[in-house]
């Protein structure tokens, strides 16, 4: 089946429930006409009897790419949820756009030239491809928003599960209303512990447009569903799903988008590219592999670029805080604790992807935080560290109420004379 063929089959099912009430932003959609437009002006550069994928390369291509994944990202950017899993769901939503705008080019290039063969002009070439624009980027699209913001609520609430485990079970539940599919609805009230596997295939969303949720709840209050009844529900919900395109936990994975959606072939869910690997488990002579492949180096030198700017700005913010000491008393007497620029750098690197609580506005007041925290510890290093640093002190703090650890390393400097200057910093951040 066709690319277009397919989606149609997908979006217009038997039992399609009704879009959700979230729309996108008109302002959005006219940015993404404009950057169409800027891409069409670079594709009618082309010359050639095929379309060179290297154009996924171009400034008008990454422009109309990271336009198109913003808009998906729109569709979940007030939901709460970690700034790892947020750049996480924001990497997926870029490669989708990615394959997407590859299909877009493709289909847009025969319009280049007109049936006798010659060469159309840029009027009459933009005017053929509108079909492509509008079929793309509002119909589907349409579809692929309301499905980002579906599976990113989604991928937050795992997240929110996670920190419990297996304390709760989980229940499925539909909206209960009549737009409910009578597949979805066979699985409402699905009762499994968070690790059972059954969650890898079956948490929602489980087709465009659904509306199906999780919650946890008490073990003692709701019995388990015997397992292969549950994986019987789950097979019968997802029976049009030959392909496995939404077998997938949002959540789990870490994506708004799977791997496997209409832009991109079967083989995607077992690609080590997109498992984060650096090479692909398959290497097909497929261009969309190569597209595939374009795209992620693409979007990796492009966040490194940003978070080079990124952590320039945050760590002159922090540069006043050098300046700052706080006498701290510890288990046998005080410690006047400071800031250092290697542990503002090492703050600003590592200890995101220890807290969810911290975030990269907070680290320009952290001197507050550290002076209303108090000591509950400390242990010396098991192990030379070749930056000096020979013992941990720790205090409990508070950001917004909640709790956090502040690790203060003391770092020992000696000079050829002999001398020994000892410092301390607050050198990383994690939850408690």
């Amino acid at each position: 089946m066709g690319l277009h063929n397919r989606y149609e089959a997908l979006l217009n099912g038997e039992h399609h429930c009704a879009l959700s009430a979230k729309k996108i932003d008109p302002n959005q959609q006219e940015q993404l006409r404009a950057a169409f437009k800027s891409m069409m002006k670079g594709l009618f550069k082309q010359k050639g009897a095929s379309l060179d994928i290297n154009i996924i390369t171009s400034k008008e291509a990454q422009a109309f790419i990271e336009t198109h994944a913003d808009v998906l990202n729109s569709a979940f950017e007030q939901t709460k949820m970690s700034a790892t899993m947020r750049d996480s769901l924001e990497h997926s939503t870029y490669v989708f756009s990615g394959l997407k705008t590859f299909h877009e080019l493709n289909e847009a290039f025969p319009a280049l030239v007109d049936e006798n063969g010659n060469r159309k002009s840029f009027e009459r070439f933009l005017n053929d491809v509108q079909k492509v624009d509008k079929t793309y980027n509002e119909h589907y699209l349409r579809a692929e928003y309301n499905f980002a913001h579906a599976s990113a609520g989604m991928a937050a609430k795992w997240e929110a599960f996670a920190e419990d485990g297996d304390r709760y079970n989980l229940q499925y539940r539909t909206v209960g209303d009549d737009h409910v599919r009578p597949e979805h609805a066979a699985l409402n009230g699905t009762t499994l512990p968070f690790s059972d596997a059954f969650w890898d295939s079956y948490y929602p969303p489980n087709g465009w447009n659904c509306r199906c949720t999780v919650v946890q709840v008490r073990k003692t209050k709701y019995p388990e569903t015997p397992r292969e009844e549950a994986y019987r529900r789950g097979a019968e919900a997802l029976a049009n799903d030959t392909r496995g395109m939404f077998r997938f936990n949002p959540g789990k994975q870490g994506k708004a988008m799977p791997d496997y959606n209409p832009y991109s072939i079967r083989r995607c869910n077992d690609c080590d590219l997109a498992k984060g690997k650096a090479t692909l488990a398959f290497v097909p002579d497929n261009e969309l592999c190569a597209t595939c492949s374009l795209v992620r180096q693409c979007y990796g030198d492009k966040t490194k670029l940003e978070r080079a700017i990124e952590r320039i700005h945050y760590l002159h913010e922090m540069e006043p805080l050098l300046k700052v000491k706080h006498e701290k008393p510890i288990e046998d007497g005080t410690i006047k604790v400071g800031f250092s620029t290697y542990g503002n750098k090492h703050l600003f690197s590592d200890t995101f992807g220890r807290s969810k609580v911290l975030e990269k506005e907070d680290l320009a007041s952290l001197d507050k935080v550290l002076h209303q925290a108090t000591f509950i510890g400390s242990s010396p290093l098991t192990h030379k560290r070749t930056d000096g640093v020979d013992h941990f002190y720790y205090f409990e703090g508070e950001i917004r109420g909640k709790k956090i650890r502040l690790n203060v390393a003391r770092k020992a400097d000696r000079k050829d004379n002999g001398f020994v200057r000892i410092t301390y910093f607050l050198y990383s951040i994690n939850d408690i």
